[in-house]
């Protein structure tokens, strides 16, 4: 496995920058998740490392060596799509070998059979190695897609969004599948999705992308709890972070024109007075939606809550951020 650098990557197609001075930092075996909203560069980043998609300008360094010049083959890849990238007339057991049989690995047949083993009981498809492509379900197909690149042995995994198109649970499923392989294997993944569930639970390190510029990367934990702003905040928490006039309590800090609360910075039985205007109940945990002062507000409380619409609840916030007119962090 390797460390990969982006060094002030830009990339325009036609007038519109793609992506604008990115530089980051993918630690060997680290877990790097890219997130952001369609159009954040997100892609594109994924692309350039792979040597799909050429910069502007900047560089790609995989293990130290600048590849930017390199093709797909000479940077020691693998990447796994959104959608199934498999060839429908071969079984399971083709498509899973077909990598490890390209002129540059030539890996001996033993060894492939091995490996197909390996990953197939990993993913839990060896009882469908004979069957074809085109016989198997949506997660099955996505399986044997995350198979194809795991019985390579790359510098760096590259994954765009190959969970998106499954069902709630097999998406469930598969992060906790996927982290785990990454984890016992050591492997450098790099990872987009828009899915903040996925960010939380899978990653080492987040990239929040923001229209071609990297706003944030740190761990999961510290974006949650240490948002440079706005954007970064909402980014990351469900439910979302609550963005108010700074003004609408007490003790606002000189510049600061908008207030964020997350739901366990709202204090609850103290302060005051809001209305619940909705309650939702989801097993582990109640939602509280809140009027206060005309503003909308989500907060959390004991699952097992007798709050009904129309009650009162007092509410003071609690370690609160502060953004200014830009949406800037400034406490």
């Amino acid at each position: 496995m390797a460390e990969v650098e982006l060094a002030a990557i830009t990339k325009n197609f036609g007038r519109t920058c793609a992506l604008d001075g990115v530089s980051m930092t993918v630690p060997d075996g680290a877990f790097v998740v890219l997130l952001g909203p369609t159009g954040a560069g997100k892609t594109t980043t994924l692309r350039i490392v792979a040597g799909l998609e050429r910069p502007e300008s900047g560089e790609v360094r995989i293990g130290g060596m600048p590849v930017t010049s390199l093709t797909p083959a000479q940077r020691n890849v693998a990447m796994v799509f959104q959608q199934y990238s498999l060839y429908p007339h071969m079984t399971v057991r083709e498509n899973l070998a077909f990598p490890l049989k390209s002129p540059q690995l030539r890996t001996p047949p033993e060894q492939i059979e091995r490996k197909l083993r390996e990953v197939a009981e990993m993913l839990q498809i060896s009882h469908k190695l004979d069957n074809r492509a085109t016989a198997l379900s949506g997660g099955e197909m996505q399986r044997v897609s995350i198979g194809r690149a795991l019985v390579r042995n790359p510098a760096v995994y590259l994954m765009d969004e190959p969970l998106s198109s499954l069902d709630a649970k097999l998406r469930a499923d598969l992060r906790v599948e996927l982290k785990g392989i990454q984890a016992e294997m050591g492997a450098t993944f790099l990872y987009v999705t828009h899915d903040q569930t996925e960010a939380m639970t899978m990653a080492t390190h987040v990239g929040v992308l923001d229209r071609g510029r990297l706003v944030q990367i740190g761990s999961p934990r510290e974006i949650y709890e240490n948002p440079i702003s706005i954007y970064a905040a909402s980014r990351l928490g469900q439910p979302r972070i609550n963005v108010l006039p700074a003004d609408l309590f007490a003790g606002a800090p000189a510049g600061a024109k908008t207030i964020g609360l997350r739901p366990e910075q709202i204090r609850q039985g103290e302060g005051e007075d809001s209305i619940v205007t909705r309650v939702e109940h989801l097993g582990d945990q109640t939602r509280l939606h809140l009027s206060f002062r005309h503003h909308a507000l989500v907060t959390v409380t004991d699952p097992h809550t007798a709050l009904r619409s129309g009650d009162v609840v007092r509410i003071r916030p609690e370690r609160p951020f502060y953004f200014d007119a830009s949406g800037a962090r400034v406490h």
